[in-house]
């Protein structure tokens, strides 16, 4: 057997996986729509004749003003943009202004790889400059003074993010249930009466961490045992029987808990739509569909949690502004970013429109900055992101988790 550390031995006995840092206040939720969503049959540009001339079977038509809407039309939401129609479990947060749209977000990886856009986005840097770990992680390690939780990082599933590498700890879990003392065959209580004595003894801030990873773990069992029903939302809420949907009631159970959530990643995946994407139905339209419902009844489960909770959808790239010759679109560059909250400037749509005439046929190495027939990557990701983490998290240390970046707001928080 190798020989572990006195500490990681501890936290194994404690906890299935890892734990650690964090502490209370706003809660972060990133969504990754892993595959490259097209995004812009989902913020349709309605208002440019040039998106249905680009996408003859795949463009979606806008119901008119005075028009009834039926379920085959985008809602119009600006006299320029209009929501997928499966999107309108959306549409309401964004009239009362909890949801923002930023068009055009991007990096600058002209690779078209799905692992090296998702990889450097994670990693929160430019394609020039290497980092260590992910932007989530160094934001963690570098905060001062922030009372530790072991679950203020979780990531929904089986595996931790990129994002979050480099974090003092992060956890990964399918359900709450998972949250509770592993001791095997070994009687929880005797298990538990020895760690407590054993992290008494030992100095800090070992022994502070042990006793505040006992206590939570106490917390959530108590929770479970009272009246306090971890399996149902805390309101009149239902989410779709999907992926995206059980992973976000499980955050929305996890923040509702008060045990120090500050970070949870949750992954969205096949949205790479090469053949046969659909357009106001199809297998596009269902992952639209089930993104929409989730979002939108977790944005209200969680409304009202102290502190806020705010949630951001990306995605590697965006597609083609054309349709390919199998009724699918393939890699571009610039997409369309939400972000949801309370403290979201929402109801707007920011970034410029550069058109899509003449994006079809253009020469993909000789304008990298366009890139491979897609929206011109008009905002730096990492902008939108250094905003959030300065104004909503309150990390004013962005040389530390943004390296190089010259910071300009775009303008997202209020």
């Amino acid at each position: 057997m190798k020989k572990q550390s006195r500490r990681s031995f501890l936290r194994s006995l404690v906890f299935k996986g890892d734990q650690r840092s964090g502490g209370p206040g706003h809660v972060l939720v990133c969504v990754f729509l892993r595959g490259g969503a097209d995004t812009l049959n989902m913020i349709i540009p309605y208002g440019d004749d040039d998106y249905f001339k680009a996408r003859p079977t795949l463009g979606i038509r806008t119901a008119r003003r005075g028009e009834k809407a039926d379920s085959d039309l985008a809602r119009p939401v600006t006299d320029f943009y209009s929501f997928h129609p499966r999107m309108e479990p959306l549409i309401e947060p964004f009239k009362i202004g909890r949801l923002l749209i930023v068009q055009s977000v991007g990096s600058d990886n002209v690779s078209g790889s799905h692992f090296e856009a998702q990889d450097q986005m994670e990693h929160g840097e430019s394609a020039s400059a290497r980092l260590t770990g992910g932007w989530l992680g160094r934001h963690l390690f570098c905060q001062e003074n922030s009372r530790s939780s072991p679950f203020a990082a979780v990531s929904i599933g089986a595996a931790i993010p990129e994002s979050l590498r480099g974090a003092p700890g992060a956890t990964a879990i399918n359900t709450m249930e998972e949250i509770r003392l592993d001791t095997g065959e070994a009687r929880s209580e005797s298990v538990r009466s020895g760690l407590a004595a054993l992290y008494g003894a030992a100095p800090a801030p070992l022994g502070q961490a042990g006793i505040e990873t006992l206590a939570l773990l106490s917390k959530v069992e108590t929770l479970g045992r009272s009246g306090y029903e971890l399996s149902k939302p805390s309101r009149e809420v239902s989410y779709p029987d999907s992926q995206i949907g059980r992973r976000l009631r499980e955050v929305a159970r996890i923040a509702r808990a008060g045990i120090g959530l500050e970070i949870a990643c949750v992954d969205m995946d096949n949205w790479d739509t090469h053949f046969f994407q659909g357009a106001a139905d199809g297998q596009q339209a269902s992952l639209i569909s089930e993104l929409s419902q989730a979002l939108s009844a977790f944005d209200r489960d969680t409304e009202g949690i102290p502190g806020g909770v705010t949630t951001l959808v990306l995605t590697e790239f965006g597609r083609r502004t054309y349709e390919n010759s199998s009724m699918g679109t393939d890699h571009g560059r610039g997409f369309a970013l939400m972000a949801l909250g309370d403290r979201i400037a929402g109801g707007r749509i920011l970034g410029s429109w550069k058109g899509l005439k003449n994006m079809k046929g253009m020469d993909e190495t000789a304008l990298p900055v366009i890139g491979p027939g897609g929206l011109a990557v008009e905002t730096d990701y990492r902008q939108v992101l250094a905003e959030v983490v300065r104004e909503l998290l309150g990390n004013r240390r962005l040389d530390k988790v943004f390296p190089g970046l010259v910071y300009r707001p775009v303008g997202i928080t209020c």
